[in-house]
């Protein structure tokens, strides 16, 4: 059932739908991914070749779709779902594109970053965050 807003007015008992479309439209979206991933687990083929590898890595494929979709299952806010639909599309792409469901790790060594004028640690972890791909905003630590 998709989330609906009601907007009351003081003066008026009456309400307005909000955002209807917009909800409709973007959980027919995330759907739509969920099903792209089990149809794409289903065909995947491991890049080589072994039935061992194809096997881990289809139920790989299958326990991060159902993590994932299940942690974010409750949002509301349209920003966090954009983001999360962004990362998903990024991560389908980038897993055809390679033949690895795995997402590619960045390597940034922990003081890697320039600091700002002797801001301390603060501003590497600010800078470490802002650095993270979007196919990584799921993964909590990236190392």
């Amino acid at each position: 059932m998709p989330t609906v807003r009601l907007t009351f007015y003081a003066k008026s008992p009456s309400f307005i739908l909000v955002d209807w479309k917009m909800t409709t439209a973007t959980r027919q979206e995330v759907l739509g991914l969920y099903r792209r991933i089990f149809r794409l687990a289903r065909k995947w083929q491991a890049a080589s070749g072994q039935m061992e590898d194809t096997v881990k890595e289809k139920q790989y494929i299958l326990n991060e779709a159902r993590t994932l979709f299940q942690k974010n299952k409750n949002l509301t806010d349209t920003d966090l779902i954009k983001r999360c639909i962004d990362e998903c599309t990024a991560r389908i792409e980038m897993g055809l594109h390679y033949q690895i469901p795995y997402p590619r790790p960045i390597h940034l060594p922990p003081m890697g970053l320039t600091p700002l004028r002797g801001r301390g640690l603060r501003s590497q972890e600010k800078l470490r965050k802002f650095s993270k791909p979007v196919y990584l905003q799921s993964h909590d630590e990236v190392s």
